[in-house]
This record gives C-alpha cells, structure tokens and sequence, in this order.
C-alpha cells in the first residue's frame, strides 16, 4: 500500500483545509499510510492530523519580518524534502497555491499531483512579492508534476487562456465530498452556549473572512432586509484577514447591526449550523468551486451565490427554473451577478451602499421567502451532486 504525504498552506476551516482532511479520512480508511503538513500550524486550528501531522511554522506569516518570511519561503523545500525521505511518501498531493510551488522545487522523485481551487488570473493581479512567485511557477515548476488538478472547468480554462499554462499534466477532477459524514455530523447537538445562536432563523456565512469573500457585499444587503425579516440574524463563521475582520466589524457598527449579525469565528463542525440556516449566503468576488456550496446541497440548504465564476453555473445549474432581472433561479437557490467590476479584489474605500448590494438584497429576500425557500429544499440535487462522489473523485487522483 502506497505512503500518501498532503500538503497544505494551513489548518483553519477554509475549504482546502476541510477537502485535505477529508482525502486523510478516506484514505486512511482505504489503508494508506498518510501523513500531512501545514505550512502554517496555529493553535486555534480546526483541522488536525494527530500523529500524522507536520508543522513548518507555528508562526502566521503576519507575525513574521519581511526577512524572516523569505528565508522561510527558502527553507520550505528542504522541510518538505526530509518530511517526504523520512516517511518514503510515495504520492504527494498538494493544495493550493503555496503547496503546490514549494512541493514542486524539493527535487524528490515521488507521484506529484498539484491542485488549482480558484480563477488565477484574478488573484494575480496582486502584484505582491509571493503573487509573482506563483506566476512566475505557472511557466516554470508545473512541468514536475505528474498531475495538476483544476477543480472545475472554468479553472482550466482561465489558467491556459489567461494564465498561459501550457504544459499537458492539467485536468479537471471536482472535489469530492463524504455526504453521509457530513448528514451525520449535521445532526450534533449544540452546547447550552450556542443554542443562544440557533435559537431564532438565521442566514449563514461560512468560509475566510477575506478579501476575496467580499462579506462587506452580503452584509449591505442583510442591512436592506432587516426590517422585513425582524427575527432573522447572520451568522458569520470563520476567521482570517485581520483588515477585512477590522472593515466588517466596523460596517456592522456602522450600520447598527451588532444586534443582528454574529462573528462566531472558527466553528469545529460548522455543518450543523449549515443544516439549520435559512440559506448559505455566498459573496464572493472570485472562486474555484466553492466546497461550501456542495455540502449545502447535501444537507437541502438553499443557496445564494454571486457568479464569481463560471464554475458557479458548474455546481449549481442542472437547469434554469427562471431568469428574472436580475438573478437567476437555478434547483439550488439563486446565482446573482458577478461584482467584480474592477478586476482586482481589493477592500471598499468606504461603507456606502451601492446598487449592487441592492440587487443582491432583492435575491436574498427571494430566497429566503418561506414558500420559495421550501421549494429549494424539496428540489432533487441528485444529479448535481454526482460529480463529487468521494469514491470515485479520490480514485481518480491517484489513476
């Protein structure tokens, strides 16, 4: 039986950190001896290993001095090159970005499969010091792997026509998804502390607070709805950039929802919160294949997404029940329109409210209107959900 190491940029509940945990679990159950490192280990990690972990850092790169992070950048090859020897890995898969730069230099002879899970050319607009790295290793370092997985065909498309990738070792592979872990783990009672959450209807925000998650967008538009939904809160899980937790903290001020909209943070089982909200409300500028989007479907949760990516119209779309101005009404719930109007994800210069959050409000409050709502948990998502079967999703990334 095969030696697996996964590697990953970090261990918060983002959507990479929960797929690689899930690749451990099943593969582990399959027999492999699997391993996985964080690049970042903290703390207050949500995804844990046990035994079989590795951390390169305790330190965020926050906490790190400009020369303190390079050298670091330096040293992660050569980490993960004793990590792969020690362990005689014979398959490594890496996700994201930064994995997949660093596990593409250690210079081992091991089945290297690295994986995309968002548009590229977007996030490279971002000329920072790293950004350019990872550029620069679509032209150059991708060649070393033996299988590079986009998940979703709009990824792939963005990277050879945008991103000029043009090496032969690209496919799409849809990450997978254990549907009765995630049903069963739905079902966990909540504390005496959390009922105090859960108590009343509640939208819910699950995912990195970051820039590219534009949480500002759905709380504008929560702001417009309030008065019509009186009872109904929004519950943001999930941590991240310390700006846009600064921005969004100082917006609800701003707008007089501390009342009416909740920062839990990191959540050790947020399916359980999914399964009892109203909707998922997904605000993205830019996306892969949202993870989040999927596990909604599993569990009947209606959804409202913005179009962040053709790969939106992939997850959600196995027909148009209606097109209305502006949204359209798919089995899952609502797609909105894409806000990325600039090209370039970046904070806003301030907390007005604009038109876009308006429409997006419009969507909302369709979605969560209780005879459409209903509609949305009673539609069959049987043949959405095919393409994530677990069984054969993790078959294929070792074919």
């Amino acid at each position: 039986m095969k030696n697996i190491l996964l590697i990953m940029p970090y261990g918060s509940v983002g959507g990479m950190e929960r797929l690689a945990k899930t690749f451990y679990d099943n593969y582990k159950s399959q027999g492999y001896d699997v391993k996985a490192v964080k690049i970042i280990g903290l703390e207050n990690d949500i995804i844990n290993f046990g035994q079989d972990e590795y951390i390169l850092s305790n330190i965020d790169f926050s906490g790190l001095s400009p020369l303190q992070r390079t050298l670091f950048y330096f040293k992660i090859p050569f980490l993960l090159k004793r990590i792969i020897k020690k362990n005689k890995i014979d398959i490594s898969i890496a996700f994201g970005d930064m994995a997949n730069c660093f596990s593409a230099i250690t210079g081992t002879n091991e089945k290297k499969i690295a994986s995309f899970h968002a548009v590229k050319s977007i996030e490279f607009k971002n000329n920072a010091g790293i950004s350019k790295f990872f550029k620069w290793s679509i032209h150059n370092t991708y060649k070393k792997f033996d299988k590079v997985v986009a998940i979703s065909h709009a990824i792939k498309k963005d990277l050879i026509e945008n991103c000029g990738y043009s090496f032969s070792n690209l496919q799409v592979i849809y990450n997978p998804h254990d549907s009765a872990t995630i049903i069963e783990k739905s079902k966990d009672v909540f504390s005496e502390n959390e009922k105090k959450y859960v108590e009343k209807d509640f939208i819910v925000f699950l995912g990195r607070l970051s820039v590219q998650k534009a949480p500002w967008h759905l709380i504008k538009a929560f702001s417009l709805i309030k008065d019509d939904f009186p009872d109904l809160r929004l519950l943001m899980i999930g941590d991240g950039d310390a700006r846009v937790e600064k921005f969004t903290e100082e917006l609800v001020e701003h707008l007089k929802l501390q009342n009416r909209v909740v920062f839990l943070g990191r959540r050790t089982n947020p399916y359980k919160y999914l399964k009892k909200a109203r909707c998922l409300a997904l605000s993205s500028l830019y996306e892969g294949t949202p993870n989040v989007i999927v596990e909604a479907m599993i569990l009947n949760v209606p959804i409202i997404t913005t179009n962040c990516t053709d790969g939106i119209s992939e997850m959600v779309i196995h027909q148009i029940k209606q097109k209305e101005k502006e949204f359209l009404i798919t089995d899952a719930g609502v797609i909105t329109e894409d806000i990325l109007n600039s090209n370039k994800a970046m904070l806003p210069l301030d907390f007005e409210i604009k038109q876009k959050d308006s429409r997006y409000a419009k969507a909302l409050k369709y979605v969560l209107d209780i005879d459409n709502n209903n509609k949305f948990r009673n539609n069959d998502k049987t043949n959405m959900l095919k393409k994530y079967n677990i069984k054969d999703v993790l078959k294929d990334y070792l074919a």
